[in-house]
């Protein structure tokens, strides 16, 4: 029999350390979890990493060793997140974890990391809980407690600066700091009068894209979701295109982050049925990147639905020029020379509003039309006629609607048109406005409330000032005639 000595035994544990540099233990005596997981981050979403079955308290993730970064650990159900925590340097470590996984419970062996990046989150944790306190205290009616207050709440802020400023220190030490400086808020000088220009011109400035591991934190995801869904929700295409363009173009060497980009905000922009603008700055990315071979993943497949896609959605986008509907009114006729024309009105603007009788909100937002319209009928300018596309299939119903609430616009309807609305202005859905303006360019492709109609025409006339004057006067007599006719015929 071969004896086995001291040196095969210090062999055979040095090879076992070798094989499985990773040991990451977790002690969890609240938890109830039968298995745990721990992840990356990918956007909203988990990619699993590895798993670990309840022993005693403890969960233990051993094997090959991971990447730099912010991982998950996940409860049983593998979405629910217990707590974050860093892989930075040595990968044996535990962390015994209190009730609520909270990190000011949090208790580290083996790892400076973990346990300063746990420090620091309970120190936001308690200036927050801190803070509230204070604001409590600013609503007392007593000038002294408002007095401390204030003072309370200036010594918080300097204590929380000078802290934050050693943490940040500890950004070239530790990967968990190095994000919270290179994610951080650029400082927007009081003196700008364009605050709004510098803060999105700046907002990247800090973040080192040549860190891939990027895409596998919670960081990248949130800061790409405030820029483009935050800080310009309500900023024109023009604004949209600058900001969205400096980013990618930056990006464009490198597919990982290229895609990673693309791929969370586009799907948002897509159809955007609130939103000016963000429909065409979608078919400005597929044209610009896609379209252009900047993204070699794309499929012909893809290719093709993206090209196709973009060219429907121009149809109706800002700017690009209304087609022509004929359609029959309420006497639905079926010979075309009693059809109206949308576009054949003495108004400078006409609105074109797809409704169906039987939608609630269509119903309420047709009655606040009708309001406005009646209000407006003996105003010296109306500036705008509104020509009501009944979207129903059953034209009874829709005639029957009509009539009984006396609608007073130029109603149209049924199967008796001259071409397909639906895919001239991308309907697919009621209620839908289109705006159309004296040279019957669509201006406004989202449904407006009815209060903000004319503060709209308004404010575009301010932008156009050419267009407040502007009548589309060819149209004009023949728009007349047909109106009188139309109200004849009720």
């Amino acid at each position: 029999m071969k004896r086995t000595t001291l040196l095969t035994i210090l062999t055979l544990c040095s090879l076992a350390a070798v094989a499985q540099p990773r040991k990451i233990t977790f002690v969890a005596e609240s938890a109830t979890d039968s298995v745990m997981y721990i992840a990356l981050h990918h956007r909203d979403r988990y990619i699993l990493i590895d798993s670990a079955v309840r022993y005693g308290n403890n969960y233990t993730f051993a094997g090959d060793a991971l990447n730099r970064g912010i991982y998950a650990l996940l409860a049983q159900d593998r979405s629910t997140l217990h707590t974050d925590f860093t892989v930075d340097g040595k990968q044996r470590f535990s962390i015994k974890c209190g009730q609520g996984f909270k990190a000011a419970d949090m208790k580290v062996k083996g790892c400076k990391a973990n346990k300063a990046m746990f420090d620091y989150i309970a120190k936001l944790e308690w200036a927050k809980q801190r803070a509230q306190q204070i604001n409590e205290m600013r609503k007392s009616a007593d000038p002294a407690v408002k007095d401390k207050a204030n003072n309370d709440f200036k010594e918080l802020s300097d204590e929380m600066n000078a802290y934050e400023k050693r943490a940040f220190d500890q950004g070239d030490r530790f990967y968990f700091f190095s994000l919270i400086k290179m994610f951080a808020d650029p400082e927007v000088p009081d003196t700008l009068s364009d605050k709004l220009s510098y803060y999105l011109t700046h907002y990247w400035d800090k973040v080192d894209f040549s860190d891939r591991n990027l895409v596998y934190t919670p960081n990248l995801y949130n800061k790409l979701n405030y820029y483009f869904f935050g800080a310009m929700y309500y900023s024109s295409y023009d604004t949209l295109v600058k900001y969205a363009d400096t980013l990618l173009d930056r990006l464009v060497d490198d597919t990982l982050m290229l895609r990673y980009t693309l791929d969370h905000i586009m799907p948002r922009y897509y159809r955007s049925t609130k939103n000016i603008g963000w429909d065409a700055l979608w078919c400005h990315l597929v044209r610009r990147y896609y379209l252009e071979g900047k993204c070699p993943w794309a499929t012909e497949g893809d290719l093709t639905y993206k090209r196709r896609q973009a060219a429907y959605l121009e149809k109706s986008l800002i700017g690009a020029m209304g087609e022509e509907l004929y359609m029959a009114d309420t006497n639905q006729s079926i010979d075309p020379s009693d059809w109206i024309s949308s576009h054949r009105f003495p108004e400078r603007y006409v609105i074109l509003w797809f409704w169906d009788p039987d939608c609630h909100h269509c119903q309420e937002q047709t009655a606040t039309l009708k309001t406005l319209y009646d209000s407006l009928l003996t105003a010296p300018d109306r500036r705008f006629e509104v020509y009501a596309v009944g979207y129903e299939s059953d034209t009874e119903k829709w005639l029957d609607y009509v009539r009984d609430h006396q609608l007073p616009f130029v109603n149209v309807g049924g199967a008796n048109v001259n071409i397909d609305y639906q895919e001239a202005y991308n309907v697919h859905g009621a209620p839908t406005m289109i705006i159309l303006n004296a040279d019957r360019r669509i201006i406004m492709n989202k449904v407006l409330p009815t209060k903000s109609i004319l503060p709209f025409l308004d404010e575009y006339e301010r932008l156009h000032p050419e267009q407040a004057t502007r009548q589309p006067s060819r149209w004009q007599r023949m728009g007349a005639a047909i109106k009188q006719n139309n109200a004849q015929k009720h």
